[in-house]
């Protein structure tokens, strides 16, 4: 299975991957460089990125990549071994033994202000957020971020089979689509509440059909904005929000 193959090469997944997950700091958030690290390792493992048994890049390698000291690296890895994610071997490298006790939301730690809030609550948050966020980037986006979507979407097509590739995708689409609304401070809540429970939704991709719709509903997203209409961009983000609540609900309750 292609994903399997993209997996059994961390390395590789590591550096063309990493620096574009979540855990960046933001202009608010006053983080440490190893939170910001041990948040982007915690979210490539909860989302299925790298997987049990999985090494990591040695420290050097890691080190090189993010641009930071190996002891930067060395503390934001002993970060992920308190949440037991990962075990280390003295002569070995670091190896993945999963998401640990935690879900996503209390293990990346950008989430933090969400782990005693309930489900429906997030959902209906992340549902009135993301329809403001959609009706600003409805009048506000640019025809090059349109194409951009455009061919996001495209390229998703060819990922119906493969849920680790249309999730790194998926999260891509979406970032980008936050940013057309011009403004830092909803895209940061958003971005926000698109990665709670996301362990359930990448279950939720692996049933039949269910990357199939969510590609045909970003593109009703992009029709839309292509014709600068609010209320219709407004009503697909809803329509699309409210399919991501039942199914990831749908594994949260199996």
């Amino acid at each position: 299975m292609p994903a399997r193959a993209k997996a059994s090469r961390p390395a590789e997944v590591v550096a063309h991957i990493l620096p574009r997950l979540p855990g960046e700091q933001s202009g608010i958030s006053k983080r440490t460089i190893r939170d910001q690290i041990s948040d982007k390792l915690a979210y490539m493992i909860h989302s299925g990125l790298l997987r049990p048994g999985d090494d990591l890049p040695s420290e050097r390698e890691l080190a090189s990549t993010l641009q930071v000291s190996r002891e930067t690296v060395r503390s934001a890895i002993s970060v992920l071994l308190a949440r037991r994610m990962v075990e280390i071997n003295q002569g070995a490298r670091t190896r993945i033994l999963g998401t640990g006790p935690f879900p996503m939301h209390e293990a990346v730690s950008t989430l933090g202000s969400l782990r005693d809030r309930s489900f429906d609550e997030v959902s209906e948050a992340r549902s009135a957020i993301e329809v403001q966020v959609i009706r600003l980037a409805a009048q506000r986006i640019r025809a090059a971020e349109v194409k951009r979507l455009d061919k996001l979407v495209h390229e998703q097509e060819s990922m119906l089979d493969d849920p680790v590739r249309f999730q790194i995708s998926d999260r891509e689409f979406h970032t980008l689509l936050y940013g057309t609304s011009r403004n830092p401070l909803l895209v940061d809540v958003a971005s926000d509440f698109y990665d709670y429970a996301l362990e359930y939704r990448r279950r939720a991709l692996q049933r039949p059909g269910a990357i199939a719709r969510s590609v045909s509903e970003h593109r009703g997203i992009i029709a839309a904005l292509k014709k600068k209409d609010p209320d219709a961009a407004v009503a697909a983000a809803r329509a699309h929000v409210e399919q991501i609540r039942k199914t990831t609900l749908r594994e949260m309750r199996r």
